[in-house]
């Protein structure tokens, strides 16, 4: 089992950067397959990026393609998710989650959420 806590979120205006940092617990993480969701208000949870388990596979929405990039420190049992060129249409609740078994872009796959944290971006 592994626990998952976000951080980094906060407000900032468009065109800005922001890097969020998901943190892990237990020994295990290596071996995890990564992914980062985000949700808006009214709206359901979409997936944003992932990334497997040696950091060597990871692929990002088209709806963030080339502004969001996820990467990961295994010796720091933590996940990243660089955003650039932040939009407002971007504000959400972020996510990472964790699964076995392979990268994927479905909610239903991953066994293990963190509790998020909250980006703001202002126009």
């Amino acid at each position: 089992q592994v626990q998952l806590v976000e951080s980094g979120g906060g407000l900032v205006q468009a065109g800005d950067s922001l890097r969020l940092s998901c943190t892990a617990s237990g020994r295990t993480f290596s071996s995890y397959d990564m992914g980062w969701f985000r949700q808006a208000p009214g709206k359901e949870r979409e997936f944003v990026s992932t990334i497997n388990w040696h950091g060597g596979i990871r692929y990002s929405a088209d709806s963030v393609q080339g502004r969001f990039t996820s990467s990961r420190d295994n010796a720091k049992n933590t996940v990243y998710l660089q955003m650039i060129s932040l939009k407002p249409e971007d504000t959400a609740v972020y996510y990472c989650a964790a699964r076995s078994g392979g990268i994927s872009r479905y909610t239903y796959d991953y066994s293990y959420w963190g509790q998020g944290t909250q980006v703001t971006v202002s126009s």
